[in-house]
């Protein structure tokens, strides 16, 4: 399975951190890592619900999480937000 590198940031952290993703994931199974990985690097500050969205940080144009990521786009050097 072919994996990409993507950068997310979390405003209300005001934390960026690098992720691995694979290509061939629907999104919404990438968003539960991510929020997962947001919990733990924060020491558990960032409490994800089922509200919480990726979008893409140069627009906030929100992701549609039933879309593969490679259906969707996001290639290696990619920049996400988590919100």
């Amino acid at each position: 399975m072919e994996h990409i590198l993507i950068e997310v940031f979390v405003p209300a952290l005001e934390l960026t951190f690098d992720a691995f993703i694979p290509l061939q994931s629907p999104m919404y199974e990438v968003l539960e890592l991510l929020k997962k990985a947001a919990t733990e690097m924060s020491d558990g500050r960032f409490v994800a619900d089922r509200t919480t969205a990726i979008c893409h940080r140069e627009n906030g144009r929100i992701i549609n999480v039933n879309l593969s990521v490679c259906e969707l786009g996001v290639r290696n050097g990619s920049k996400l937000m988590l919100i």
